[in-house]
């Protein structure tokens, strides 16, 4: 029981996704305005990375990461995330088991699970040992155009079915993301609408403020 209340203190606010920066100082910077804005999770994802720049960035948010307290997380590389001592992985479909994963990274680290927009996915994943899921696309997304769609009801649906912190994600934006937290998010996935922001910082803030009034789950 302990252990679950942890994992759902860990995924709960701003869950900010690094965009494909190839520049690490200009990563970190950014980065670091995220967390000076208050996101509470950081999944390093950069598609555009050879393994040797990965390394070097992973290594390097996982530190930042550290100075402030944050939860980190390691996109689809379960063997990058146990190379930097990340806080976790988060595996797509095609990414591998969740087992497998857990097995490699033992108990104390978080797996999550993208469940795209199907119910039954979530259900397999928390069985096979997931700590959270996530749905989405809830909005049309530039990171990801042709992404399957998701109804908002799927999240008040997954919030009473599931023991989990559940994850949004797809087109989330300062204005369309508290509908998401109402209908039973317990965090944002969030890319292009924090980094290409004016002030990172800020708008880091503004998603943070929209969890505030919490979440009723």
């Amino acid at each position: 029981m302990k252990r679950m209340r942890a994992r759902r203190r860990a995924i709960k606010g701003l869950y900010a996704i690094t965009p494909d920066e190839l520049d690490t100082v200009r990563l970190l910077q950014q980065a670091e305005q995220a967390l000076l804005g208050g996101a509470a999770i950081l999944q390093y994802r950069n598609k555009l990375a050879d393994t040797v720049l990965q390394r070097e960035q992973a290594l390097a948010l996982r530190d930042l990461t550290r100075s402030f307290g944050v939860t980190f997380i390691v996109n689809d590389d379960v063997q990058l995330a146990l190379h930097v001592s990340a806080d976790g992985v988060h595996l797509g479909a095609d990414d591998g088991d969740i087992a497998a994963a857990r097995e490699v990274l033992g108990r104390d680290k978080l797996v999550g699970a993208s469940c795209y927009n199907r119910a039954s996915l979530a259900v397999e994943a928390v069985r096979q040992g997931a700590d959270y899921v996530a749905f989405g696309a809830f909005f049309p997304s530039s990171v990801k155009p042709g992404a399957v769609t998701a109804e908002i009801s799927l999240l008040e649906n997954a919030r009473r079915a599931l023991q989990v912190p559940i994850v949004a994600i797809g087109g989330i934006t300062v204005a369309n993301g508290k509908q998401l937290v109402v209908a039973g998010a317990d965090a944002l996935a969030v890319i292009s609408a924090l980094w290409q922001a004016a002030d990172i910082t800020q708008a880091a803030k503004d998603f943070s403020q929209l969890f505030e009034q919490g979440n009723p789950a």
